[in-house]
């Protein structure tokens, strides 16, 4: 055998240096300030975006447009970032004051501003997770626009095909379009993006919205235009990073600022002496597992507990939605909306206050107001904004007359994850996080186990579960390597090492709360990368979410009950 053999390097390796690059890059340009992310500057990051070839981004290294990673990314930016020229992520630096109108993505929650014609302005309040989010987004959608001007350029003067004109005129046209035009201008923007009719006409009536039904024209179109501006002109994109945003990232201000809030709640309300159970969730499941019996009378045909779930879930319900909202209000819920910038909502529950022996839990009534839990309800972290609201949560309250350790009983994450084995829907139960990147590992005795979950119809697996720097990061090839390796990896998700850093320092080393604080974890499927066509880019769960969420919820809530 020839020596060279032992020096081939494998997919997953080469996947992996080029994450690495990617964040050794990301953080590097943050600290000198602004990049020109189609510039040498950013060279490295389309390089290595390129050799990773993510699950999430499709076919970003082909010719071709890759229009589902185009809908996944334009629905986590601002709207209208397509026309800015220049993007300037900054701190929460006084906007919200001010006459500009807030821009919010619809599938995650930034607060954006729309400066001029040619600045977007981004705030970051979540920390360093939400700017590789960004940056990684940012690149894939300059490497597409990139794509649109090659197919459209004749010449180094700026000439352009007809289908271009044919789609600067529909898109330029301040009437509405009908039918017939709009189907013209499709069968153009096919040919720009190399995808059949077809696949433009599907995409089409994905990206539409109220507002704008004719989105993807709009798109497509200022996407290649600041590109084949770049080309022709060297009028080049920029992003830049404010003077604040690059002081104050790292300092925990908005989690000390939304921890702080939290402790005096509880101060005010007499909580901060009783057992604290710490449950990060979505907002939903744990009021409506409480309150949905004593608020809703069901019918026959909802003999099961899991269709009332449903009808919860559904948006148009909102009648339905509010009985129970109201019912939780008047038996001991508080609402903290979150104006620390965390984007992180809390809602505490006051158990004294409720009738446990209503529930369909089978939970035991606890004798003393004294003993009774307070559940505290947290909205999901943001990868590293974990680490940063848990530490802070953590930390002895800092009252008028003396430093108070709170009384923290268990600590609770249920969230959604990428599975590696079975499906949308299934259950996963670590053992273990690992932190991407890194030889950081987390093992952890998990309160809930896979018996727990099992005989609902529902596939549960266990074992140790992978923190990704970024789930847009992830490519089939490391994956695999997770999976198959030793490491045995069922799953990945953005925020599991955080949070266990974070209960690890409190609880073991500043002893700040219980050393033998009980921790639970327990993840549903969100989407299976390692299959084509099962990747986040190919859409939500839909009701297959609800049976887990609500398991995993009432599994939770009974360990909780039963262990006073």
């Amino acid at each position: 055998m020839k020596k060279e053999k032992f020096h081939v390097r494998t997919r997953a390796q080469e996947s992996s240096n080029a994450i690495e690059r990617m964040y050794i890059t990301m953080r590097h340009l943050f600290n000198r300030g602004f990049y020109k992310p189609m510039g040498i500057s950013g060279e490295t990051l389309r390089e290595s975006l390129l050799v990773l070839r993510p699950e999430i981004y499709g076919s970003i290294a082909d010719e071709k447009a890759e229009l589902d990673g185009l809908l996944y990314v334009i629905d986590r930016l601002p709207a209208g970032i397509e026309e800015c020229r220049f993007i300037n992520l900054t701190s929460d630096e006084g906007y919200a004051n001010s006459h500009f109108e807030v821009i919010i993505p619809p599938k995650r929650r930034r607060n954006c501003y729309r400066i001029d014609k040619e600045q977007m302005n981004i705030e970051i309040t979540r920390g360093r997770s939400e700017i590789y989010d960004i940056l990684t987004h940012l690149t894939f959608l300059f490497i597409e626009s990139h794509k649109i001007s090659k197919r459209v350029l004749i010449d180094e003067n700026g000439s352009t095909t007809r289908d271009w004109q044919k789609l600067e005129a529909a898109v330029l046209t301040e009437d509405k379009l009908s039918l017939k035009e709009r189907e013209i201008a499709l069968s153009h923007t096919a040919n720009i993006l190399g995808r059949t009719f077809e696949q433009v006409k599907e995409a089409h009536s994905k990206f539409a919205t109220n507002q704008q039904p004719e989105r993807i024209l709009h798109i497509i179109y200022w996407l290649g235009k600041l590109a084949i501006d770049e080309v022709i002109s060297n009028n080049k994109r920029t992003v830049t990073f404010s003077p604040v945003l690059r002081e104050r990232l790292g300092h925990h201000i908005h989690g000390e600022m939304w921890a702080n809030t939290i402790k005096e709640t509880l101060e005010k309300h007499n909580l901060l002496s009783r057992p604290i159970h710490i449950i990060s969730a979505n907002l939903h499941s744990v009021m409506n597992t409480l309150y949905a019996p004593l608020a809703i009378k069901q019918t026959k045909a909802d003999k099961d507990i899991f269709v009332t779930y449903e009808k919860l879930s559904n948006s148009d319900n909102e009648a339905l939605r509010k009985k129970v909202t109201q019912k939780a209000l008047q038996q001991g819920m508080l609402f903290i909306k979150d104006t620390s910038g965390t984007n992180i909502d809390v809602q505490i529950f006051d158990t004294a206050k409720l009738d446990l022996e209503k529930l369909d839990l089978g939970v035991k009534t606890i004798e003393s107001d004294k003993e009774a839990p307070v559940l505290f309800v947290m909205d999901y972290a943001f990868g590293e904004q974990a680490y940063e609201t848990i530490d802070e949560l953590l930390k002895p309250y800092k009252s008028k007359k003396q430093d108070i350790h709170l009384n923290v009983d268990s600590v609770s994450i249920m969230g959604k994850a990428g599975i590696l084995e079975g499906g949308k829907g299934d259950i996963m139960i670590p053992s273990a996080h690992i932190f991407e990147g890194t030889a950081d590992n987390y093992p952890f005795k998990n309160e809930l186990s896979k018996s727990d979950l099992e005989g609902e119809g529902i596939d549960v697996y266990e074992g140790a579960m992978v923190s990704v720097l970024g789930t847009s990061l992830q490519n089939k090839d490391i994956l695999k390597f997770f999976h198959d390796s030793t490491w045995n990896v069922i799953g990945l998700e953005m925020e599991g090492a955080h949070y266990q850093k974070a209960i690890q320092a409190a609880s073991k080393v500043r002893r700040s709360i219980n050393p033998d604080v009980k921790v639970r974890y327990a993840y549903y499927a969100s989407d299976n990368p390692l299959e084509t066509g099962s990747t986040l880019a190919s859409g939500g769960l839909g009701t297959s979410g609800v049976k887990p969420t609500y398991l995993i919820t009432r599994k939770i809530l009974q360990q909780i009950f039963n262990s006073h």
